[in-house]
């Protein structure tokens, strides 16, 4: 499925050759992000995400920069997580070699001019406005913060108001210096190209970056022993709620167990949520649930947007659901959901980006990769026991958790509706 150089210097080059495209998907996935953060520069590693964009020396404005890639019909973007940070292209095969020496050079000879990092300050504090006004977005912010309390895990990813206005230029190159290193990077390439010509052209663009010791992320603690609650009051016409449970993390050997009681409980429109609460009760028009999964630690969300009138009856729909779960689940549901999270996984496969992040990531946070085919014979392999087995640790009353933005006054209420 893929080959894997690594240079002396440090730097992990995967890539997926996919002779039959036309594009070629370049991506640098960076350990660098919101859980490498103290509380006084919350938000840093997303500042630097943006800042990358803003010229170097060899093509000093955001505009030079944008037009090398989109004047080929190219697309380029980038992303800041809990975990990680990726910087990510996709263009024509043709211009792979331009595409990756535009992406190189922002990693490595970023200018970080104070004029530049004034107006992106406004940028992202519009950006954090922007999450303020959207109930949908918030309550997912709420959420985190109540199930990782007082800890990086359970901030905004983009940090606060507050923290973004303290950031100054030299916090930004000392993160730099401190994560961006090339033991610390992964280069995943995936494409109409060869393994040859991405090594050659990396070698030649970052063989001679520095590597050096870099940091390390702060562990999620969590002594949960009963309900947690928080009430965000917003003047808006829903009450959204988030319904959250400690989850697993990426190394967990149920993970995927977890994966397929999520798919059963909320993902689609023959899941269990959105045929119990949307269809036959009428409480919501958007019911679903995900999962999250870090190095040591995840989450099981459930969430909707109800009429505030109907917020108690929709709670306990999905703490009967829950319930439910913990019962014998029938093997035709099991089937159902097993082929669903295949099928979602190996459509995602014909995109060569989808790969590259597939290869990427797994080798960030992993340090090895499974393979799709690893991955459905894992799925194949849940069962109705397994089922049970995680859902009764999992699904716990004791560990739920609840978020909720809209026009409610106390938490008093939602608690007794947990208890």
């Amino acid at each position: 499925m893929y080959d894997r150089t690594v240079l002396p210097n440090g730097l992990r080059i995967l890539t997926a050759p996919m002779p039959h495209t036309r594009s070629v998907s370049i991506n640098f996935f960076v350990g660098a992000g919101s859980r490498y953060e103290v509380d006084a520069v919350a938000g840093i590693s997303h500042f630097l995400e943006h800042m990358l964009f803003k010229g170097t020396e060899r093509r000093p404005t955001p505009r030079e920069i944008a037009e090398t890639i989109e004047g080929v019909g190219g697309i380029m973007n980038a992303g800041t997580d809990r975990e990680l940070t990726v910087y990510w292209c996709k263009v024509p095969s043709a211009h792979f070699a331009r595409t990756l020496d535009v992406l190189a050079d922002n990693l490595r000879f970023s200018l970080f001019a104070p004029e530049e990092i004034e107006k992106e300050r406004a940028v992202i504090i519009e950006e954090l406005h922007m999450v303020e006004d959207s109930p949908g977005d918030l309550v997912g912010v709420l959420i985190d913060e109540v199930l990782w309390p007082d800890q990086p895990l359970g901030r905004d990813i983009a940090g606060s108001e507050a923290s973004v206005k303290g950031i100054h230029r030299q916090q930004m190159v000392d993160y730099l210096q401190q994560q961006y290193v090339p033991a610390n990077t992964v280069l995943a390439v995936a494409g109409n190209v060869t393994h040859e010509e991405v090594v050659e052209e990396a070698e030649r663009l970052l063989g001679d970056w520095e590597n050096r010791p870099f940091g390390a992320w702060f562990p999620a603690k969590n002594g949960q022993i009963e309900p947690r609650v928080a009430v965000k009051q917003k003047k808006t016409e829903q009450m959204h709620i988030c319904l959250g449970l400690p989850g697993l993390s990426a190394f967990h050997p149920d993970r995927y167990t977890l994966d397929v009681l999520n798919s059963i409980l909320g993902e689609g429109m023959s899941s269990r949520l959105f045929l119990e609460v949307r269809e036959k009760r009428g409480l919501a028009y958007d019911v679903h649930s995900y999962v999250s999964h870090y190095q040591d630690t995840g989450a099981a969300v459930v969430s909707a947007g109800v009429d505030p009138k109907k917020v108690g009856p929709t709670i306990e729909a999905v703490l009967e659901e829950l319930d439910r779960l913990k019962e014998d689940i029938p093997e035709e549901e099991i089937v159902k959901s097993r082929e669903f999270i295949k099928g979602r996984l190996q459509l995602r496969m014909e995109d060569t980006r989808a790969v590259a992040s597939w290869l990427g990531g797994q080798e960030l946070l992993r340090k090895e990769i499974l393979t799709v085919d690893d991955v459905v014979r894992i799925v194949d392999g849940v069962n109705a026991d397994n089922l049970k087995r995680v859902a009764q640790d999992v699904f716990r009353r004791d560990r739920v958790n609840l978020a909720v933005v809209g026009p409610q006054r106390s938490a008093a209420r939602l608690e007794a509706l947990l208890k």
